[in-house]
């Protein structure tokens, strides 16, 4: 007989402890590394870490606006848009005078 082919003793290579989980402490850490890069987002490289910050936010959201959000989320979305458009104006030259 052939062991292996995927018949073998291995039934859930996929079990809770090797994929990363929903819910959980992950979340938490996205949203606490969205949070830093939206804030250093705001001395250096805006650009990159303002939609880094809103993405990083929205998974620690569980990509939906519905239900309990954890406060670290939401302010990396929050803040993760206004340094993007920061960034944004401030590439169009939208304030010529503070440069």
């Amino acid at each position: 007989m052939m062991a292996g082919f995927g018949h073998g003793t291995r039934r859930y290579p996929r079990s809770r402890s090797r994929m990363w989980s929903r819910s959980g402490p992950d979340r938490a850490t996205l949203g606490i590394v969205g949070v830093i890069c939206a804030i250093a987002g705001f001395f250096a490289l805006g650009i990159i870490l303002g939609p880094v910050a809103v993405v990083c936010g929205w998974l620690a959201m569980g990509r939906t606006w519905t239900g309990n959000r954890s406060v670290p989320a939401l302010v990396a979305v929050v803040l993760g848009a206004i340094d993007t458009l920061l960034a944004i104006v401030w590439l169009a030259g939208g304030t010529p005078g503070l440069a």
